[in-house]
């Protein structure tokens, strides 16, 4: 029985150690952010491919307007794939053809390309709108919420294109104002 207890703690351990090592210290990035709480978290995976855990915040408590989507890439991509990907998910769920072009070439000006390993964080807030930070550093603001009801869409929106992973995120909570959705 000892045996057996011994890779089992060795398991535990490891667990713990990664999933404490994957949480983020969103008050250095966002003061709306210091008393954030992990809602949810998955994975997203394309054709047996893991591209990416997510994790969703929320700051306060699980009704606040102030949220934060935190991904670290298993894969890497340029950002000019991230950011025409993003721009065919907006329309995915509804944003017209020229709109999510318009954001598809910002976005194309500011995301880097990113390792495996590397993490992109996209944090709203009601007045400024939608802040990317890059392994913790900030590269862009994108105001408006129109923008970010569309990008965030792309995760918590029900028409999008990964419902395992919108639940996942949402857990036990429904999404945040932003979207006016019903639980």
């Amino acid at each position: 029985m000892t045996f057996l207890k011994m890779p089992m703690a060795v398991l535990a351990m490891f667990y713990l150690t990664t999933t404490i090592g994957f949480a983020r210290d969103f008050a250095s990035m966002d003061p709306a952010m210091n008393s954030a709480k992990l809602q949810g978290s998955g994975k997203l995976t394309w054709w047996g491919f893991h591209i990416y855990d997510a994790s969703f915040y929320r700051s306060g408590n699980l009704s606040s307007s102030e949220f934060a989507l935190d991904m670290r890439y298993h894969k890497s991509f340029t950002g000019v794939s991230i950011a025409n990907r993003t721009a065919d998910e907006m329309k995915r769920i509804g944003t017209s053809d020229m709109q999510a072009a318009l954001w598809g070439k910002e976005l194309a000006s500011f995301l880097p390309d990113v390792e495996s390993g590397q993490t992109l964080t996209a944090i709203y807030a009601p007045k400024q709108g939608t802040t990317f930070y890059y392994e913790g550093k900030k590269i862009a603001l994108i105001p408006g919420v129109d923008f970010s009801k569309a990008f965030f869409g792309i995760w918590l929106d029900p028409k999008t294109s990964a419902p395992k992973l919108r639940a996942e995120l949402l857990g036990q909570s429904c999404p945040p104002p932003l979207f006016n959705e019903a639980c």
